[in-house]
């Protein structure tokens, strides 16, 4: 069986400088329980990597906000002006990252590969300071792993063996964040027995899974 936590016994691991992994797509599959806490908190410096900075006035976005974030690695940040602003101003450091990169540098870390080749950027400013390499007669960039301290995902159901099932396009970054990172959590919506999830939906297996919080917030 792993840990039944409340988001707040899980946040109180989280420490000033720490990098999360937070799953979701425009807050659709995004732990809202955990940034919640994490918000109360009050952490500082965190690095957080998400696909995008969220809303202003949801998840992730809060965080940013409220100035406790001082590295963001997303693909896009239009969602929330205050991200920008941060950026511009030089208050908060953001890692622009093609989507299909992003999502690619953090499966690579999961499976344990040295990084990705990709043309993806290639003549851009996505290019600068990394390595480039050319195969068969085209260029590639080569983008490294990316972990985290922590990650954050949301599942629809799982069991108390850390099996979750994360329905539809929710699915989206929560599964290979659950394989990259050190501690990872899963905040559930609903929590079952072990035997009552059916094995072919499970989605996220339990042994990436290190706790399980119940989802208190959905939206």
């Amino acid at each position: 069986m792993k840990k039944i936590l409340t988001a707040k016994e899980v946040i109180t691991q989280v420490k000033d400088g720490s990098s999360i992994m937070v799953g979701g797509f425009m807050v659709c599959g995004h732990p809202f329980t955990l940034m919640e806490e994490l918000l109360k908190k009050n952490v500082k410096n965190l690095t957080i990597i998400s696909n995008d900075a969220g809303f202003p006035d949801k998840g992730v976005g809060k965080l940013i906000v409220n100035g406790q974030v001082s590295h963001l690695i997303a693909s896009h940040i239009g969602l929330n002006p205050i991200a920008g602003q941060k950026m511009n101003s030089g208050e908060m450091r953001v890692d622009l990252v093609p989507q299909g990169t992003l999502a690619e540098r953090i499966r690579a870390k999961g499976a344990g590969l040295g990084g990705i080749l990709t043309p993806t950027g290639v003549g851009t400013a996505v290019e600068n300071g990394k390595e480039k390499k050319n195969i068969n007669g085209r260029d590639y960039l080569l983008e490294l792993p990316l972990g985290a301290d922590f990650a954050f995902i949301k599942a629809s159901i799982a069991d108390k063996n850390g099996n979750c099932f994360i329905a539809k396009a929710a699915k989206n970054f929560n599964l290979i964040m659950a394989m990259a990172a050190d501690y990872v959590v899963a905040e559930a919506e609903k929590i079952v027995e072990v035997g009552e999830l059916d094995p072919d939906m499970v989605t996220v297996p339990s042994v990436f899974v290190k706790a399980i919080v119940k989802a208190e917030i959905n939206g």
